[in-house]
């Protein structure tokens, strides 16, 4: 029995459907299944036939499929809206994401370089302060990643198309990329002394480094991806 609605499944994934609408589903007919193989069962079949007249009486895969197909409800916002999972969510993830990283730089700078101009210059700290400031330093390189591997997972597990996923993963390595961050007492205004800006620099040095650094993102996001989506196929296939 549990052939026919693993294929189900996979075919309602395909169709857009949300997970946790098809594994509510899958668990509701297999519910049904087990007490329609029942009633079989008591009306003198074996075993075999009682689950081959259950599923009969269920009704065909085709039937059970456009049920949940056709109703637009049950689809998942990744494919009703694209542009807006793919393309604005995690620009709003990395903004969260750098805006607590930014905030862990400009407090510890309060804290552990109270009289230094800048967070980044010659002056060393160790033990917690260098554990603090460490833990800020990975948030904020780490969080295009981190963002490009939910993009991955999103994908892989709603059985996405690769055309929405490769663009949130392009838009978070180039952002990644292109980020920089200035923070001086001196030479940035305002009340933090903090600025973050995305370009890839005015020198050829500052263009190649901003592009090996979207590279080097885009490399660790997109082999996941596809790693994950072989996995998931060859699962399928065997």
């Amino acid at each position: 029995m549990a052939k026919p609605f693993h294929e189900l499944r996979e075919r309602l994934l395909r169709a857009g459907v949300a997970p946790r609408h098809v594994r509510r589903y899958v668990t509701e007919l297999t519910d049904h299944l087990a007490d329609l193989t029942v009633e079989e069962e008591r009306a003198g079949r074996s075993r075999t036939d009682a689950e081959s007249a259950a599923l009969v009486r269920l009704g065909g895969m085709d039937d059970l499929a456009r049920a949940m197909i056709e109703q637009r409800q049950f689809r998942s916002w990744s494919v009703r809206v694209p542009w807006a999972v793919f393309g604005l969510t995690p620009l709003l993830l990395l903004a969260g994401a750098w805006f607590v990283a930014l905030f862990i730089l400009w407090f510890g700078w309060q804290i552990f370089l109270p009289g230094a101009d800048t967070p980044f210059g010659p002056g060393r700290v160790y033990g917690f302060a260098n554990l603090y400031f460490q833990t800020g330093k990975a948030l904020y390189f780490g969080a295009p990643v981190f963002v490009g591997w939910g993009i991955g997972l999103i994908a892989v597990r709603q059985r996405l198309k690769a055309l929405w996923p490769m663009v949130g993963l392009v838009l978070s390595a180039g952002m990644g990329g292109t980020s920089r961050v200035q923070a001086s007492r001196t030479a940035v205004p305002g009340v933090g002394h903090i600025h973050m800006d995305f370009a890839l620099g005015t020198s050829v040095h500052g263009l190649s480094d901003g592009l090996m650094h979207a590279l080097v993102i885009l490399s660790l996001t997109v082999l996941p991806y596809l790693i994950w989506r072989l996995q998931k196929a060859h699962s399928l296939t065997a």
